[in-house]
């Protein structure tokens, strides 16, 4: 069999925008709902959720029964000795697509190409193990570099004076733009939606589609996701698991303490 094509780096390619929705649950059970929905890609996140490898798989696993939506995950971290051994082993699962935090500089993204792709272009360590469908996948080694995909994440002061050196350097298919960061890091902490931080939102846009690269970013307002589409924006998550389900659930408490009638007396339920 040979090495299953990409979908989502085949898309941003095409320039296609592909919507999706992140998942900070770090459950395979409502990972499965969510990739019911219809989203073209659902990234699972080793940042700041409570995953570890095994949750991780266990979610790609329920992810890869609805062939419409890509599982993307984020590593931690993936600078030095850590990084590379955390990206090796999200690829060793089979997820194709990754998110890297933190990229300030084009050395760094560059180390993250590497760190992606087996030799001679990278330094991935060679036993594919589920990627290959241990063995299943009998060319795997020689053509799973044309199939990993790379988010490099623009989230500080620092990223954005790099950022067009970062978009250049080859082998990065997508630069995703994270607004809390990135509006702490210009002075506005908690507020992303700053005057300040949305057009240096919008001018990284500008740079990123200039370099031909796909531009990334995640917001649960309607209108803004719009309006970065609208910029030329490619991938864009628009909500989060479990914002949903905090939203959704205060809601319906709320309608219900706030209008309900005392229950008669003598009467229970």
């Amino acid at each position: 069999m040979p090495t299953p094509v990409n979908p989502f780096k085949q898309a941003l390619q095409e320039k296609r925008a592909q919507i999706g929705l992140w998942l900070g649950l770090a459950s395979p059970y409502t990972t499965e709902i969510c990739a019911g929905a219809g989203f073209d890609w659902l990234l699972i996140d080793g940042e700041h959720a409570p995953n570890d490898l095994r949750s991780i798989l266990q979610q790609a696993q329920a992810i890869a029964a609805y062939p419409g939506s890509h599982a993307i995950a984020r590593v931690p971290v993936g600078h030095g000795h850590v990084g590379t051994a955390l990206i090796k082993q999200y690829l060793d699962l089979g997820i194709q697509t990754l998110l890297v935090p933190m990229v300030d500089t084009a050395p760094q993204a560059a180390d993250l190409v590497r760190a992606m792709r087996y030799p001679p272009q990278g330094i991935r360590g060679m036993g594919g193990a589920r990627a290959s469908r241990w063995g299943r996948y009998p060319d795997y080694a020689k053509e799973a570099n044309a199939q990993v995909c790379l988010l490099v994440q623009t989230e500080t002061r620092q990223a954005l004076d790099n950022l067009d050196a970062i978009a250049a350097t080859d082998g990065v298919d997508g630069v995703f733009i994270g607004p809390a960061d990135l509006s702490a890091s210009l002075g506005h902490v908690g507020n992303p939606g700053h005057p300040e931080v949305q057009a240096a939102i919008d001018d990284a846009i500008t740079r990123i589609v200039r370099a031909g690269k796909a531009a990334g970013i995640l917001t649960s307002d309607d209108t803004l996701a719009r309006h970065y589409l609208a910029m030329g924006a490619t991938f864009v998550a628009v909500g989060l698991d479990n914002s949903l389900l905090a939203r959704a659930t205060s809601d319906l408490a709320a309608r219900f303490k706030s209008n309900a009638a005392p229950a008669p007396v003598g009467k229970t339920y």
